[in-house]
């Protein structure tokens, strides 16, 4: 039975070697984390970056953390090393070597500085003295706390840093592409809401740009890598928020890119319109010259002019578009194109209006040459009454001015001495037969 002693019973040679294989081992892994630490891309750049609020103040702590980590580990591997020392010294220890050992490897034989509680290392496991003795298992229980909160610092600065920057950058050039767009379609500050918009994501991304590099921890949700691997992650809210904002301006701007497309053929359509409604209203002004010259006893109504007030709005539109006031001219354009097509509507209106005289001559005119031809061909074209109704119609209709209400009458006359002379004997009509209607002279 093994001698008990103040740290407990003495532990057997294969106790002790059991012992010694596994602090040997967890000195090795120390080590390898303490290296592997020291190598991290992470606490390199913590190094050298000008830190600022939350990652200031816990690297200002990892960092004495990861200095009192390597004075722990030496005086770790100085204890080691003595214990196999002793253990080396013969194959078969003494029952005294024994009791050494056990005093080394489980009592309380490691003197090491306190924790500072001024640099916050009191709540993390130091006490507020100059010094205190710890087991080797205490050390090492010791050394795992404080690598895990100074690699949390590490990793959760590096996770930081490689997520958002890079994003950010690539923001900043979509930004940057999206500003010249807008800046070729007259969006600017102060002009149009979508050109505030950007300069207001251009600051939001510097502005963030700088934190995320100064304070990565600040960007931080979740829990931290050592307690919860995988819980935690960098925090994108701001750069979403900025994102989501860039592209709405985006789309804005591709509708004002469409807008500027269609408001010019728009324009175009609308300057046609007005074209086309002045050149009918030129015609129907040299229509009514020709109706008051030619066609005697006629109203004809008067002309209007150019249409002066859709000229100035189309001009304004244009102006509009030029300066890229497109709220302005949207509303404007389709009043225009409404305006427009009533104009040629009235135009179109009015030139019948005063070509109807004209037109009611062309009728008569038709109807008399109509009636001439079918007379001819029942041989009547050589009669003298039918012939002499015909001159009078003819003379009418062909003089200027021409009197269209007795021009229609002399033309319904021709008519019915046609039709009389077409009409079978003993029909009883006035006029049944040519002798009749010489007799009627």
């Amino acid at each position: 039975m093994a001698v008990a002693g103040p740290t407990g019973p003495v532990l057997s040679r294969e106790e002790v070697d059991r012992a010694l294989a596994r602090l040997g081992a967890e000195h090795e892994a120390v080590e390898s984390s303490l290296l592997a630490l020291q190598d991290h891309a992470g606490r390199r750049l913590l190094e050298g970056a000008d830190l600022s609020g939350v990652t200031r103040a816990r690297w200002a702590v990892a960092e004495q953390l990861i200095n009192r980590l390597w004075t722990y580990f030496d005086a770790y591997t100085d204890a080691l090393t003595r214990a196999r020392e002793l253990r080396s010294r013969r194959r078969w220890p003494h029952q005294s070597e024994l009791s050494e050992l056990t005093d080394l490897l489980r009592g309380a034989r490691v003197t090491l500085p306190a924790g500072d509680p001024s640099a916050g290392l009191a709540t993390l496991g130091g006490a507020a003295k100059l010094s205190e003795r710890l087991t080797l298992e205490e050390l090492v229980d010791r050394m795992n706390g404080w690598y895990a909160q100074a690699l949390d610092v590490v990793v959760v600065a590096d996770a930081v840093w490689s997520a958002l920057p890079a994003r950010i950058d690539l923001l900043a050039a979509e930004l940057g592409r999206t500003r010249s767009l807008a800046h070729s379609v007259g969006v600017r500050p102060g002009e149009h809401p979508s050109g505030d918009d950007l300069e207001e994501i251009t600051r939001e991304l510097s502005a963030l740009r700088a934190e995320v590099i100064s304070d990565p921890l600040a960007f931080w949700t979740g829990a931290s890598p050592s307690s919860a691997p995988g819980g935690g992650r960098a925090d994108t809210t701001r750069y979403d928020r900025a994102a989501r904002a860039l592209e709405d301006v985006r789309r804005e701007i591709e509708a004002v890119l469409t807008v500027r497309q269609d408001a010019e053929q728009r324009l175009m359509r609308v300057r046609d319109v007005l074209s086309r409604a002045d050149r009918t209203l030129e015609e129907a002004r040299q229509a009514r010259a020709e109706v008051l010259s030619k066609i005697a006893a006629s109203v004809v109504p008067a002309v209007s002019g150019p249409p002066t007030a859709l000229y100035e709005q189309l001009s304004a539109a244009a102006e509009h578009r030029r300066r890229a006031r497109w709220h302005r001219l949207s509303p404007l354009l389709e009043s225009l194109e409404q305006r427009a097509e009533e104009e040629l509507l009235r135009a179109r209106a009015s030139l019948t209006a005063v070509t109807a005289p004209l037109a009611v001559r062309a009728e008569l005119r038709g109807r008399l040459d109509a009636y001439r031809a079918k007379a001819g061909r029942h041989g009547l074209a050589e009669d003298p009454f039918i012939g002499e109704r015909y001159d009078v119609a003819r003379r009418m209709l062909w003089s200027a001015p021409c009197d269209l209400t007795a021009a229609e009458q002399a033309v319904l006359r021709y008519q019915q001495a046609v039709s009389g002379a077409l009409a079978p004997p003993g029909n009883g009509s006035p006029g049944h037969s040519v002798h009749d209607h010489r007799g009627e002279r």
